[in-house]
């Protein structure tokens, strides 16, 4: 069954849910779930509404009825269709836990999407791209072909037509014009569960620490590094015995799953952001 899931934000106000299910009963659509959050501190009211698509109107005309209705609450909203998936590129350097993951996350329908292309800036994932039929585009980049660098990439966003750029484990800054032009359509993968251990050997200097928990951080790509709207994270507790191999094991497991979970948020249009923080709506709806 196709499904259409509007995402709503606004001022809060009386009425809200009373007017916004009222406007899709009118035009017949059966609510399939719908999900709500108030931001008292804020004032500002969050909604996750998945209807039934039953095809009884145009797209084009519920999306310019929804508008005209929009303005009349101050709603900022977007929508998605469910039989047209998210098409997801993945930024690589040599690190293949986590593209590995998510590529075989989709092979299996974990995450229904698609992911048809791969960009590397070292060649080493090339084979685990042919392992799973996927086009691999090998940029190289220095500090003087940065810009050149990141057109090309552009370019071949373009070119496959992609709504979701997924650094997974791809160990370069993107520069502020770039992550400003794709805002809200970049999800990165931190190794701490605060950026606390920076730069090389991250689970190395935890070692040295005696660090009790280690962690990951998924979150949108900014301008700031590392600061970002946090969408997910996750956290193991290590004994004074593991040694920093085992911390890397261990690391690599929870980075999986942390940018997983939060590329499945974002494909099934869960996550709103607002300001320096998201709200995550819950899964399964």
């Amino acid at each position: 069954m196709n499904s259409i899931v509007f995402l709503i934000q606004c001022p809060d106000q009386k009425g809200l849910v009373a007017g916004i299910t009222g406007f899709f009963a009118e035009r017949d659509f059966n609510i399939l779930h719908c999900q709500q959050y108030t931001d008292v501190q804020d004032g500002q009211y969050f909604m996750r509404i998945k209807l039934e698509d039953h095809a009884g109107i145009e797209r084009t005309i519920l999306e310019m009825q929804f508008s005209e209705f929009a303005k009349s609450l101050d709603l900022t909203w977007s929508v998605r269709y469910s039989d047209q998936p998210y098409r997801v590129a993945l930024l690589v350097t040599r690190a293949s836990h986590c593209p590995y993951d998510l590529l075989l996350r989709e092979l299996e329908g974990e995450l229904k999407c698609d992911i048809p292309v791969i960009i590397g800036n070292h060649n080493d994932l090339e084979t685990m791209a042919k392992q799973f039929d996927k086009p691999f585009y090998h940029l190289p980049i220095t500090k003087e072909t940065k810009a050149e660098q990141e057109a090309q990439i552009k370019a071949l966003l373009s070119k496959y037509n992609i709504d979701l750029v997924v650094m997974a484990r791809y160990m370069q800054i993107l520069s502020e014009q770039f992550v400003e032009e794709f805002a809200g359509r970049v999800i990165n993968i931190h190794h701490g569960f605060l950026p606390a251990f920076q730069g090389a050997k991250p689970y190395h200097q935890a070692y040295d620490r005696g660090v009790k928990i280690i962690g990951a951080t998924s979150h949108y790509a900014t301008a700031d590094l590392d600061e970002g709207p946090i969408i997910e994270q996750g956290v193991e507790r290590v004994m004074h015995d593991n040694s920093p191999e085992d911390l890397v094991m261990i690391g690599k497991d929870i980075e999986r799953l942390v940018l997983a979970r939060a590329v499945k948020a974002h494909i099934e249009h869960r996550i709103i952001i607002s300001g320096r923080r998201t709200i995550v709506f819950s899964e399964g709806a």
